[in-house]
Order: structure tokens, then sequence, then C-alpha cells
């Protein structure tokens, strides 16, 4: 078969979550529900933050931003989706595969970040409580968001530029839905050796060095629990960062398992299962999580509420 530069490849064609018809609308209701789940979950959590005063800390800044990035990284891949299940022709053009996989993984990487600075906050929270407000000063939160998203657009234009490189000759047919990096080193017939190394360093160093943060944060988050004497006391310090140590292992677990492996382990079907969670289901559950059992959260919402129900 006669080669073809990248340049001439004008869309790809995306296989979608299955190929079977009868399933095509159902999963559309589905997945419907759950993006619209993640507007209202994530939108509202924002909204919550900004309006009200005693939300006004560190932790529930981190947290609106990390529902920010969940907004953005579920807007990125959902709508497309959606549209591919009712669509005949599953088809995303090259410079919207090419947009899709640039913001895809700097969201990725800004929540990746995002949570080992969330971790960080607790830590201070737990560990040195009396220097918490002097430690993580607002122009301290400001300067690690700032820094969290200067990494991610970096990263990003560093993955999207070497994936940009490579060369498809056989086939422009993406067996998942989204464009990501793994398949589209599956689908090349370049080599992909630099991409590999690229994807295993920067990937890598970002998702590795940040599990680190998390895991030591709570080594001593959980030393320092463990010697309150007080039971009480005991179960509100942990509660205060149970809710992000669930989504901490949703999130890096699936990250590890997806990156961090040869291509010649890729399996089409458990990759879009594990895609599935990380790109459109956490970003649902991340809201769910931090308020149905957060107190400060529920409060903050009746009290919302009963002023909107005033107001009316």
């Amino acid at each position: 078969m006669e080669k073809r530069n990248h340049s001439e490849v004008t869309e790809f064609i995306l296989s979608g979550l299955t190929d079977r018809p009868e399933l095509q609308v159902p999963l559309f209701g589905v997945f419907l529900v759950i993006y619209g789940i993640t507007l209202v979950g994530n939108g509202g959590m924002i909204l919550l933050i900004m309006i009200d005063p005693r939300l006004q800390t560190p932790m529930y800044f981190f947290l609106s931003n990390l529902s920010f990035c969940d907004l953005c990284l579920s807007s990125i891949i959902s709508p497309k989706m959606l549209l591919n299940f009712l669509a005949e022709r599953k088809s995303i053009s090259y410079t919207a595969c090419a947009v899709q996989l640039y913001l895809f993984v700097s969201f990725a990487d800004v929540e990746c970040l995002l949570l080992a600075v969330m971790a960080y906050d607790r830590y201070v929270a737990i560990c040195n409580p009396l220097l918490y407000t002097v430690t993580m000063s607002r122009q301290l939160c400001k300067q690690l968001v700032a820094g969290v998203y200067a990494v991610g657009v970096v990263d990003s234009v560093i993955h999207t530029f070497f994936t940009l490189q490579l060369s498809f000759c056989s086939s422009n047919s993406i067996s998942h839905f989204f464009c990501d990096i793994p398949q589209l080193l599956v689908l090349s017939c370049s080599d992909i050796h630099i991409n590999e190394i690229v994807m295993f360093a920067f990937i890598g160093c970002i998702v590795v060095s940040s599990f680190v943060i998390v895991l030591l944060s709570y080594v001593y988050i959980i030393s320092t629990i463990l010697r309150i004497r007080s039971a009480k006391d005991r179960r509100k310090a942990f509660s205060t960062c149970s809710f992000h140590l669930i989504t901490v292992v949703l999130f890096y677990g699936i990250q590890l398992f997806m990156y961090l492996r040869p291509t010649s382990s890729y399996s089409m079907d458990t990759d879009k299962v594990a895609s599935v969670f990380y790109t459109v289901v956490i970003p649902m559950l991340n809201p769910l999580i931090y308020s149905l059992r957060n107190t400060e959260v529920k409060d903050a919402l009746r009290r919302a509420m009963n002023k909107l129900l005033n107001n009316s």
C-alpha cells in the first residue's frame, strides 16, 4: 500500500464505545444523563463556593478549580461522543482531533496535579493546624493553581507536537471514542519510540511525582490522626480528607494503568472502559463525593436555597 504523510490525513474515524447498532440510542441516553449531572454538579459546586463566604478557604478554592477542570474535561469528550452515538459516520477532522488531544492532555494534567496540591493542603491542615492559615495563604494558593495550569499547558504542547509528527499510512480509523495518545501511536506507521519515551517521561513524571506527593502526605496525615487520643476527633480529622482520598484512588489508579505500560500491551476494549471512567464518570462523581457527606457543603447549599426562596 502506498504510504502517505500525516499531512494528507484530513479526518479520522472514531469507532466509539461499541459498534452494535441496538446499543447506540440507549448509550446516548445514559451518557446524556451523566453529562447533565456533570454540568449541574460541577457548575453548582463552583457557584456555591463563589457565593458562600464560609467556603472561602484554601480547600474549597482548590475544589472549585477541580470542579472547573472536571467540567472542561468532560466537555472536551462528551459532546462529540454523544453526537457519534447518533451519527452514521463517526468522523472527526484532523484539526479537531489535534485540538481535542491538546485540551484533553492539558486538563488531565491539571487534575492530576491539583489532586497532589489538595493532598498537601490536607497535610498542612491536619499535621500543622496552627500554621495552616499562614502557610496556605491566598497568594500561595493562587501561585500553586497557576503553576498547575502552566505545567498542564506546556506538557500538552510537547505531547501534541510529537504526536502530530506521526504518519498514518494504512488506516485512519481510531479504535476509541476520542483522540488520545496511545491510540494514535498504535495507528501510526512511523517509528514511535521517541513518542513512547516522551509519553513515559512526561506523563510518568507528572503522574508518579503527583502520586508520591499524595502518598507521602497521607502517610503523615494517617500517622497524625492515629496519635489523636479522642475517637471523635480522629473521625472528624479523617472525614476532612476521606472525600479527597476516594477521588485520588479512582483517578491515579486508572491513570497509572492507562499510560505507564508499553503500546504492545494495549487492549482497546479495556482502554475504552478505563477511559470512560476518568473522562466521563469521575468528573460526574467528584462533586457528588465532595457534597453528599460533606456537612459544610450541604449547609452552604441549604443557606443558598433558603436565601433564594426568601428572595422569590
